[in-house]
């Protein structure tokens, strides 16, 4: 037997699982419309491939993925795309957001399926890139793309896979109906995760509360390497940190991830749609979710598929919506309160909670604290809850991430076991999501700070370029300057350049070219251009000794040109 490990903290509250284990999993069936949120999961959601007006077919894509982080989503059955637009979904928040509609035709028509024959033959890239384009999250927690769990770091070996079906959330039966009903799926799942990462060792663990599932889990991994650990019940062992330290005494680094020791952990119900993606093609379509609470005439376990309307579930169980004060997705622990029963079932809703108001009151208003350290004691992560809140009322986000305000996985021991009934988790909930927004802020902030350290340096570059090119004109003026003193005011370059123009235009008109000009011609035209280079110099206002460089040379050049003209005037007397 292998020895299990015990972690800090814990409570132990009332389970109240045996409501909705009376009965079998059930085939919820087909409703008449699906709402299907691009965003079921942690990460960025998928983005529409499909359009108002189109026929799907069951299984068909119609959302891809938005990102490395996230997967595509499928129709769960086959109809019309009747919407891609703003509806209530299962948050917190409450607040609506987009969501694809399909008005259901009951064919249930499937779209051509591929599994794999054999994936012992394929590469583990091969079966990640499968797993992904199934669109499978994580199903027993927040909704993690399991592709990119299973992917980890480069390099980076596992020793431990961990497969969880603790479900230590009061109520919530899925994954124990599940295992009991199912436990062959769940082998085969595991198998091929076992395939893909080749861990050294694989621990199937859950809770010693639930004989019937372990009794068919070890039937059913009898003669494989898969060894199925139990350990004594208490609140939160299913959470993966606490998961993790129970069945190998390590304890996963603040702010690390369960990579980080060379473990991964999945959720049995992943591992069905593990082995429904990679045997048979199937994406993942429906999941397990359990309708409890006294407000419902018959809870059980459902099969359901994703998009359906929870009041068309919780027609199914019988629900007597006068004794229902509110509703609720998830466990009384874990979950949040739904604003409407119009919201879908999506990839993480393992329970929908009816409750009645005996059943679970309505908190008592939050008394001041009386520092009793219950909280600190009933902590699984051994944190300080008392001054966290503290921290949390002040806005000290310096010192709640201090505190390590993240390593908090929000189970709500600490609010169960305070005396003073203060709404600790809602505190954090909403501190995490200040520093979230204020990082997020940040980020902004630097990255506008980079724009503007850019544009800066470019303007400088340009500056640095233009006054290069005035130095470059300024020196040249000086260079004309010093061969117009020396007598010569014309631009040899430039009258290269008008001498091949005149030498073209003649060709052009078919006139023969000049062999030579007279002396006195070639003095006027040096005598015109000189002038009006002094012009522009004047006009330009340029340096004073380069004008009256220029005012020299014209000088000279007059002079020349009345000697040339005065000899020739005498030649042609002669």
């Amino acid at each position: 037997m292998r020895r299990v490990h015990d972690f800090h903290g814990g409570i132990h509250p009332a389970e109240n699982k045996h409501q909705s284990l009376q009965q079998p999993i059930r085939n919820a069936g087909i409703p008449p419309q699906l709402i299907l949120p691009l965003s079921q999961h942690i990460g960025a959601p998928a983005r529409p491939v499909v359009a108002v007006g189109e026929q799907v077919l069951k299984g068909q894509l119609i959302a891809e993925p938005g990102g490395h982080v996230s997967v595509p989503l499928h129709a769960p059955t086959s109809g019309m795309v009747s919407a891609i637009e703003d509806r209530p979904i299962p948050h917190p928040s409450g607040f609506p957001a987009p969501c694809i509609v399909i008005d259901c035709d009951q064919e249930d028509r499937w779209a051509p399926l591929q599994g794999v024959a054999n994936y012992r033959d394929c590469e583990a890239t091969e079966l990640l890139e499968l797993i992904r384009a199934g669109g499978i999250a994580g199903m027993g927690g927040a909704g993690f793309p399991t592709a990119v769990k299973l992917a980890g770091k480069p390099g980076r070996a596992v020793k431990t896979l961990i497969i969880n079906g603790t479900e230590c959330e009061p109520y919530i039966t899925a994954d124990d109906s599940l295992m009991r009903e199912r436990a062959t799926d769940i082998v085969e799942g595991i198998a091929i995760l076992q395939h893909i990462l080749q861990p050294q060792e694989v621990l199937l663990g859950l809770e010693d509360n639930k004989p019937e599932a372990i009794a068919a889990l070890r039937a059913a991994t009898a003669g494989s390497t898969i060894e199925v650990v139990t350990f004594p019940t208490k609140y939160p062992s299913g959470g993966e940190k606490q998961l993790i330290e129970i069945l190998t005494g390590q304890q996963v680094p603040s702010g690390g991830l369960p990579g980080d020791i060379g473990i991964v952990c999945q959720n049995v119900g992943t591992a069905v749609a593990v082995r429904d993606a990679i045997c048979h093609g199937r994406p993942l379509l429906s999941r397990i979710t359990t309708v409890t609470g006294d407000a419902v005439e018959a809870p059980q376990n459902f099969e359901v598929l994703l998009g359906t309307p929870m009041q068309y579930l919780l027609e199914l169980a019988g629900l007597h919506p006068e004794r229902c004060k509110r509703l609720v997705m998830g466990g009384p622990m874990m979950g949040f309160t739904v604003t409407t029963v119009q919201a879908p079932i999506v990839k993480t809703t393992n329970c929908i909670l009816a409750p009645t108001a005996a059943e679970l009151p309505p908190p008592p208003p939050a008394q001041p604290c009386i520092r009793c350290g219950l909280c600190a004691e009933a902590c699984p992560a051994s944190l300080l809850p008392q001054q966290l809140f503290w921290f949390a009322q002040g806005k000290e986000f310096e010192k709640l991430e201090q505190h390590k305000l993240f390593d908090c996985i929000e189970c709500g021991a600490c609010s169960w076991v305070c005396p003073s009934h203060i709404p600790l988790v809602q505190y954090y909930r909403a501190s995490k999501a200040d520093i979230l927004e204020q990082r997020r802020e940040h980020a902004k902030s630097e990255q506008a700070r980079q724009r503007f350290e850019a544009r800066q340096v470019r303007l400088a570059q340009e500056e640095e370029e233009r006054e290069a090119k005035r130095a470059a004109r300024k020196a040249a003026a000086e260079k004309r300057a010093e061969l117009a003193a020396q007598g010569d005011a014309e631009d040899p370059i430039q009258a290269a350049i008008e001498r091949a123009k005149a030498k073209k235009a003649a060709q052009q008109d078919g006139q023969p070219v000049a062999a030579s000009v007279s002396p006195e011609a070639a003095l006027r035209q040096k005598l015109a251009k000189a002038e009006q280079r002094l012009a522009q110099s004047v006009a330009s206002g340029e340096d004073a000794k380069i004008v009256s460089a220029l005012e020299a040379s014209v000088e000279r050049l007059k002079g020349k040109l009345a000697e040339a003209e005065s000899a020739a005037t005498e030649s042609g007397a002669t």
